[in-house]
């Protein structure tokens, strides 16, 4: 941690010609069980990772942002009172973005010089978007001297992402980054908007495994998954009016209604409705090394993502294979919203070493590629540093 704050000093003075006052963090996430439930208003079993974004900044007086990122290796200058998006430098449509919903909020925002380093990977499927919006909430709360709790600043980091950003995601990414707690995974009842914290074993490891293929939400068949599952709403409402989301959905109105559904939308139903209650059953085995609970629950996940909710990709079924048969694993399935990004495991922690490179020999003998491959621990949420 000090090289990094020394490395982002000697950045900061490079840039902004005197030193950092302020300095924010923010995790990424790593979902272990949940894939789509979160804007279906369900459960998602999540865990904040020790991968983060830092912000290294000094506030100023003139309502003037000034950003710059050293993982993008550009920068802009904008004013709180013109928050107009910036197509030619999309990373920063999260910061503004932040601004605009506090502002909107009621909140006076004082500007500040920032410099943004992540060690989220991008497009991943491991919220550095999140991370951004999180870490920029914490940084505004700092610098102009108001105070939110985590779960109103989860809603405002969705609000920017929907509203500002133009991506129609649910809570989970920014409520994990908010909410995160150390050696523990979160329980999150996206409708309720509520938690528990759940023991994870101690002899389990949460290893990520990244395909290095990356998706973009925006643009991407994410919205057309979100509106299958709208579809699937609707109809099961005509059966009962009181039925708000999938979340409502009990098995036997789902198998009673299923063949009115189009076949896509009834694949769509099917997935949540079972993903649902994989998050309920996983507390249990994870706290508890059920080996062979964790592994049929992990699989089944996959399978559905798959065939059902139809979100994998070439190089996912690739990565699955390789994690599947390398020393130490214990169960594996996709991490974030599919369509490439990262895979996870849970492996025995005295097995990490040789899982790793099992899977890095075997990922690239299946496609060419070389996969990341890294342990993470749980994290605390977004917060202030002390420098």
């Amino acid at each position: 941690m000090e090289n990094r704050k020394e490395f982002l000093t000697q950045k900061f003075r490079t840039l902004f010609k005197s030193d950092p006052e302020l300095w924010s963090r923010a995790p990424g996430r790593v979902d272990l069980m949940g894939s789509h439930t979160d804007y279906n208003l369900g459960y998602v079993m999540t865990m904040a990772i020790d991968r983060d974004t830092w912000i290294a900044a000094r506030p100023r007086a003139d309502g003037k942002v000034r950003l710059h990122s050293l993982d993008m290796d550009s920068g802009a200058e904008f004013s709180l009172d013109d928050l107009a998006k910036a197509e030619e430098i999309p990373w920063t449509n999260y910061v503004r973005g932040i601004a605009k919903v506090c502002l909107d909020a009621g909140f006076d925002l004082r500007g500040f010089d920032g410099l943004v380093h992540s060690t989220v990977p991008f497009s991943a499927g491991l919220s550095s978007s999140a991370a951004l919006e999180m870490a920029t909430a914490t940084m505004f709360q700092a610098v102009s001297g108001f105070k939110l709790d985590p779960v109103q600043m989860a809603l405002l980091g969705q609000k920017a992402e929907n509203q500002f950003v133009g991506v129609n995601s649910g809570i989970l990414d920014q409520y994990s980054s908010a909410m995160g707690q150390a050696g523990k995974t979160v329980l999150l009842d996206c409708r309720a908007l509520t938690s528990e914290l759940v023991d994870i074993s101690p002899a389990l490891q949460v290893v990520i495994c990244d395909t290095k293929t990356k998706r973009n939400l925006l643009g991407s068949e994410y919205d057309d998954r979100r509106k299958q599952c709208e579809q699937g709403v609707a109809i099961l409402q005509t059966a009962d009016p009181a039925i708000a989301s999938l979340r409502d959905v009990p098995f036997d109105l789902f198998n009673r209604m299923k063949d009115q559904m189009p076949p896509l939308v009834q694949k769509r139903c099917q997935f949540i409705l079972e993903e649902n209650q994989r998050v309920l059953d996983l507390a249990q085995p994870l706290a508890q090394n059920d080996g062979e609970k964790l592994k049929a629950i992990f699989a089944a996940s996959y399978r559905g993502a798959r065939d059902l909710f139809e979100i994998g990709a070439p190089t996912m079924q690739a990565m699955v294979r390789a994690m599947s048969t390398a020393p130490g694993v214990v169960a594996s399935r996709q991490a974030g919203a599919g369509f490439g990004g990262c895979m996870v495991s849970l492996v025995d922690p005295a097995q990490v070493e040789r899982f790793s490179a099992s899977v890095t020999a075997e990922y690239k003998t299946l496609t060419g590629l070389d996969a990341e491959i890294y342990a993470v621990q749980a994290s605390d949420g977004a917060s202030m540093m002390q420098v």
